[in-house]
């Protein structure tokens, strides 16, 4: 009798476990991701404003100081980090007390210089921080140009690393990983219009499935940027779903949730 109930006890708790596991995520306008977001008008303020999840810049070293860039012939004095960015977000958060946001920060060039710099300009924002062991209103992300896994530790903890899944990592250097981001060609050629291959969907779904299984968060970066891609990375179970489509996007995710 004691065998009957344990196995009985086994299998209700696997079912209750597939029934959890099959439940649908829940998207708000928190897993969305301001792609390259210091090239729309409203840097910083149009993202903030939609309520996203995440927001990225790209940033190069230039005379002591981070500038905001997508390459350099684009690099200007007057675009800084500290400005686009980091004096706006801590202005919001010392009246807004629950707001969480990722900030990934896509180093362009000379990543230990860039990382040097960036723990003295993120010095305001210290109290705001997560770290692994805890999280903050702000999260860190380092992607782009990073030093390899094995130097992680040298940096501060709330210097948190995006994975590109190009580098193996030990226990402790994955502990420092915040985020899986990889390349949605790397898997596929839709354009977001039309139905997904469903080869090409089990690949990008084995992936997602993988990342979640092992306790990180994912987003494909330069997938579609339409509602049938949004949509399908929603039923694949992306975390993050990145856009250059600020206001649209916004209110897509937004308008789901009314009719819920």
């Amino acid at each position: 009798m004691k065998s009957l109930i344990k196995t009985s006890l086994s299998v209700f708790c696997l079912f209750i476990c597939l029934a959890v596991s099959a439940q649908p995520k829940k998207y708000t306008t928190a897993n969305a991701h301001s792609h390259n977001d210091y090239l729309n008008s409203e840097p910083f303020q149009r993202a903030y404003r939609n309520n996203f999840g995440s927001i990225e810049a790209d940033i190069y070293p230039v005379n002591g100081v981070l500038l905001v860039a997508h390459g350099k012939k684009d690099i200007a004095s007057k675009n800084t980090l500290q400005g686009m960015y980091i004096n706006p977000l801590l202005k919001k958060l010392s009246v807004d007390h629950t707001r969480k946001l990722n900030l990934l920060i896509d180093i362009k060039d000379d990543y230990k210089q860039s990382l040097n710099l960036l723990i003295k300009e993120l010095e305001p924002l210290r109290k705001y921080l997560s770290t692994p062991e805890k999280s903050g209103q702000v999260t860190i992300l380092i992607s782009g140009t990073r030093p390899p896994p094995a130097e992680y530790k040298n940096y501060p903890a709330y210097i948190i690393f995006d994975n590109d899944q190009s580098s193996p990592h030990n226990a402790a250097e994955w502990k420092r990983v915040g985020l899986v981001s990889v390349t949605f060609g790397k898997y596929s050629a839709w354009k977001g219009v039309g139905p997904l291959d469903p080869a090409e969907q089990k690949k990008i779904k084995f992936t997602i499935d993988s990342v979640h299984h092992a306790g990180k968060t994912i987003r494909f970066w330069a997938a579609p940027d339409t509602e049938a891609s949004w949509l399908k990375q929603m039923e694949l179970g992306v975390d993050l779903i990145g856009t250059d489509l600020v206001d649209e996007l916004g209110s897509f995710l937004r308008n789901r949730e009314k009719k819920k």
